[in-house]
């Protein structure tokens, strides 16, 4: 048993989501979206290279050393994997842990709208899957492509950084493919695909312009591909595909994205009143007429009427599906207005739910919120020197 694995079993034990490692800080879990230390104690110098260089292997060790950061994927035991992000902070090395299902969760189970299944069924055309980092974005990407490898006889490759949800075939054939261990970049797995008799593509991250101009045009040739930003909504979504370009290729890229967008599912976490716990929103996009119209013309403040006006179609809007969970009683006002693009509209609510929930905080500050107990002692100098 690797040293990390007591630190990563409390995670597991308690259902937490990160560990977060720092030297000179406590460890520390997040847990229903609150970050908490696990112990006092600071982990020191000794005992953050004896707990990280363990678990990466020596080559990965080395590379970290020399660039100061590293994606990996840790497999702890049958039923715990971790995505692994080791970097180099100004108090020393720091890491962050987050735990991935092994089991593949289905589009119900996440409470994903049932419009989503549509877009597996589409024959080209691009798909993007938004949220900012720790929405989820990963979990209902693999229950999408579950979906399909259970339902379609299709060759799927994704292009992954690190690999996390481990998919085997069923009805369709599934190429798994990490950056940079099987391809050296996203745009570079995303150019071989083309060469690959593949049906459908999903890109881990669309985070530079080779990247997004690759999926554009492999979606205009007939690739049905799935991608991801870090946007909130439909509307940022579109103008960020668009910026990515240089001024004098937008009204192109526009052209393109207008040509090739299939819809838009955003997503966000928020943090459950109603019981322990968060539960994910959507907005839904889905491309049609209009909507390419508006892209073309590059008026995307129109979009929010059309994704208003197109519930028949399946399309939410994000502050209604925010609305609805708060009209339940599942989230709190607060969290609402937090997660909101129209803080306005849910400002007249705010007052009184903050005055309840300053009271109910007030005895315990944020930063000294803690599991009881030291689950994990320091590394003792004895342990370190053998």
């Amino acid at each position: 048993m690797a040293y990390l694995d007591r630190f990563l079993s409390v995670i597991v034990k308690h259902g937490g989501s990160d560990l977060h490692i720092g030297e000179g800080e406590p460890p520390k879990m997040r847990m229903h979206g609150d970050i908490m230390p696990i112990r006092a104690e600071p982990v020191k110098r000794e005992e953050a290279v004896q707990m990280l260089s363990e678990v990466c292997g020596p080559h990965n060790w080395e590379i970290f050393e020399q660039r100061g950061d590293l994606d990996f994927a840790y497999e702890m035991d049958e039923a715990s994997r971790f995505r692994c992000n080791y970097f180099k902070q100004s108090n020393g090395y720091g890491a962050a842990f987050r735990l991935i299902p092994t089991k593949i969760a289905t589009l119900e189970e996440l409470g994903i709208p049932v419009v989503v299944k549509e877009f597996a069924n589409l024959r080209g055309g691009l798909v993007l899957v938004t949220g900012p980092t720790g929405s989820g974005k990963t979990t209902t990407q693999a229950a999408l492509v579950d979906y399909i490898n259970q339902n379609f006889s299709k060759h799927v490759v994704t292009i992954e950084e690190p690999i996390e949800f481990v998919h085997d075939n069923k009805r369709s054939t599934i190429t798994q493919r990490e950056v940079p261990g099987n391809s050296t970049s996203f745009a570079a797995g995303l150019k071989a695909a083309l060469r690959q008799d593949t049906d459908i593509v999903l890109v881990g991250e669309m985070r530079d312009l080779e990247t997004v101009s690759l999926a554009l045009t492999a979606a205009e040739t007939g690739l049905l591909v799935f991608g991801t930003l870090h946007t909130n909504n439909a509307r940022k979504t579109v103008d960020r595909m668009v910026d990515v370009f240089p001024a004098d290729r937008q009204s192109q890229a526009r052209a393109m994205l207008a040509n090739s967008l299939r819809g838009v599912v955003a997503q966000l976490l928020l943090k459950r009143v109603d019981r322990p716990g968060r539960i994910a929103v959507n907005e839904i996009l889905v491309a049609n007429a209009a909507v390419a119209a508006i892209i073309r013309e590059g008026a995307t403040q129109k979009l929010q009427d059309v994704i208003v006006s197109g519930k028949a179609q399946g399309m939410q809007f994000m502050d209604d599906t925010i609305w609805a969970l708060l009209e339940k009683g599942i989230v709190s006002s607060h969290e609402a207005f937090m997660k909101a693009i129209d803080k306005n509209r849910f400002k007249p609510f705010l007052s009184a739910e903050e005055e309840a929930l300053g009271n109910a905080a007030g005895a315990v500050p944020d930063d000294e919120k803690r599991l009881p107990g030291n689950f994990v002692k320091p590394l003792s100098a004895r342990a370190v020197a053998r």
